[in-house]
């Protein structure tokens, strides 16, 4: 998908590229009615869903099909597009194109999510930009309490239309210092209070004779009961028992 330029039988490589002043100068011939304006206008502006659909090309979808519905989505977001507002179009326009091509990858999923669930979620959607408004602070506490349904529903509404995202997605990028998603990800298992225990165990084991670190090995690594451990090693369960129970001791006086 990365190499093709003939999208939807369209030239990708031959798009115009219009100018601020053509595009203001086009967008007010297309509100008051002009075909050609408007035709002129969307093809000035497939540049723009290019370059948002090459976000995408991981996503192992059809190429033509993800640029059909980015173009859905700029079509939306020309109909839409009020000149009063006094934003520039291509502002306006991206996140209804992204949310297009995103809605399109989501119902195309494997993974089907019911039709009650994604209204819901919607619905979720709209109470919150309304809640944001407001300059609240939106928690799904605040969400649950004004649609007056539980918590744990707007939760896993929000949770079954979410995208899977890679942990390498860049979540900020500034003077070329970008921040990834596994950046911000605390790993409790490995806080500095798990290695000083690590290393202590470490230092504890490597006080062990030879014997007792291969029965301890077998016993805990392998899973091996203590009769497969003695019949491997070549002496007795009760010694190997006692062998265990030993180093154990030796072991958790040393961590204590």
């Amino acid at each position: 998908m990365l190499q093709k330029v003939v999208i939807c039988g369209v030239d990708t490589s031959g798009l115009p590229l219009l100018s601020a002043a053509e595009q203001d100068e086009l967008m007010k011939r297309l509100k008051a009615g002009d075909a050609a304006a408007r035709d002129k206008f969307v093809v000035g502006n497939m540049r723009l869903v290019l370059s948002l659909v090459r976000r995408f090309w991981a996503k192992n979808a059809n190429a033509d099909d993800v640029f059909q519905a980015g173009c859905v989505g700029l079509i939306k977001a020309i109909d839409n597009f009020d000149l009063s507002v006094g934003v520039k179009f291509s502002t306006y326009a991206v996140p209804m194109i992204l949310g297009e091509i995103k809605r399109y990858l989501r119902d195309g999923n494997s993974l089907r999510v019911s039709r009650s669930i994604r209204d819901t979620a919607y619905r979720i959607l709209k109470v919150r930009e309304k809640l944001e408004e407001a300059d609240e602070e939106v928690t799904y506490d605040k969400i649950a309490s004004e649609m007056q349904i539980a918590v744990s529903e707007v939760a896993y509404a929000l949770d079954a239309i979410s995208d899977p995202v890679s942990l390498y997605e860049p979540v900020y990028n500034k003077s070329g210092d970008t921040l990834l998603l596994m950046d911000q990800i605390f790993d409790e298992k490995n806080n500095d209070e798990v290695w000083t225990e690590k290393a202590a165990l470490y230092e504890a084991i490597s006080r062990l004779d030879r014997r007792e670190k291969r029965i301890l090995f077998l016993r805990y690594f392998e899973g091996k009961t203590q009769t497969e451990i003695s019949s491997e090693v070549g002496i007795s369960q009760a010694q190997v028992s006692r062998l265990e129970k030993t180093a154990l001791k030796q072991i958790r006086a040393c961590i204590s």
